[in-house]
């Protein structure tokens, strides 16, 4: 079991990437609490001892990649519907991401992963090849796959290089 100090610090370090991962996965902020507690209980929990700071960060995305994979095969997420779709009304828009995050969110989650891993993390494709487990020709076909995607959902507007 780890310190207090040291879970105050991974949470001070990793809470961002974790919620951010969350959101893009589960589009739900009740759902991302879960998934966020879920993964730094198993922080707290876990005796995995990391090479260094990069090692840490790449359990904490693959663990939060997971837990949200697991909660979106569990038996309780696919008999339940959103309050706004029994309300008929719309999902509120992302706050402060604009058109370019709503684009993202509209790619398939394949895509989702490689884009938010290398724009909004700063991943290489081979380290993005580690943490996901793929082929690294595999996540260059992605991105670029990615990139085209988002020209034609933002009609060309922004630079993604």
């Amino acid at each position: 079991m780890r310190s207090e100090q040291e879970t105050a610090r991974a949470i001070e370090r990793y809470a961002d990437t974790v919620r951010r991962l969350c959101v893009i996965h589960l589009k739900n902020d009740a759902d991302t609490e879960d998934i966020f507690q879920t993964v730094f209980l198993k922080y707290v929990l876990s005796s995995v001892s990391f090479e260094n700071d990069e090692h840490e960060k790449a359990w904490f995305i693959r663990v939060t990649l997971n837990a949200c994979k697991d909660l979106l095969k569990s038996f309780f997420h696919s008999r339940t519907v959103p309050l706004e779709a029994v309300l008929e009304r719309p999902a509120p828009p992302s706050p402060d991401h604009g058109d370019v995050w709503d684009a993202v969110f509209s790619l398939p989650q394949k895509y989702r992963d490689v884009v938010y891993l290398h724009y909004f993390e700063d991943y290489t494709a081979p380290q993005i090849s580690r943490i996901l487990g793929k082929n690294v020709n595999t996540i260059y076909t992605l991105l670029t796959r990615s990139k085209q995607m988002l020209r034609e959902k933002l009609g060309g507007e922004y630079d993604y290089e």
